[in-house]
């Protein structure tokens, strides 16, 4: 219920158009900190998985919540076989959030799929991580 609160008020404020990234992967920005934190979940999750945390980091952080595609709301118009046959679309996918927000610099927090995702976003664009925080990461 908390977390309903804090993402109700946060997109109350929040009342600008969204762009195509963060529609198709359904992305949420909550808190106003100085410091961005970004949370991805694994196979069989979606953004939900955060519920119980989101509220502990909006006083402190900026939180981004996105749903990997084929998760949550996302739109399956937008899913290509090709594209998520390997953990690189998701990363590429990952990179375009961070691109379309604007963030210069996250601390990005992955469960399962998403800690391999964000291991090869931080390859392909180290200057976007300032640290990743691997939950149960899955073998690649």
């Amino acid at each position: 219920l908390e977390f309903r609160r804090v993402l109700f008020r946060s997109l109350k404020k929040k009342k600008k158009k969204m762009g195509v990234v963060e529609d198709a992967h359904n992305v949420k920005v909550l808190g106003s900190g100085e410091k961005t934190v970004v949370l991805g979940h694994g196979f069989g999750t979606d953004q939900s998985l955060w519920k119980h945390l989101v509220p502990h980091l909006v006083d402190e952080y900026r939180v981004v919540l996105y749903d990997n595609m084929g998760a949550g709301t996302t739109n399956p118009d937008y899913f290509d076989f090709e594209r998520y046959a390997s953990l690189e679309g998701y990363a590429y996918d990952l990179l375009a959030i961070l691109e379309e927000l604007q963030i210069q610099s996250c601390i990005f927090v992955g469960h399962s799929l998403s800690s391999m995702t964000g291991a090869i976003a931080s390859i392909f664009r180290p200057d976007l991580f300032e640290k990743l925080i691997m939950i149960a990461a899955s073998p690649r």
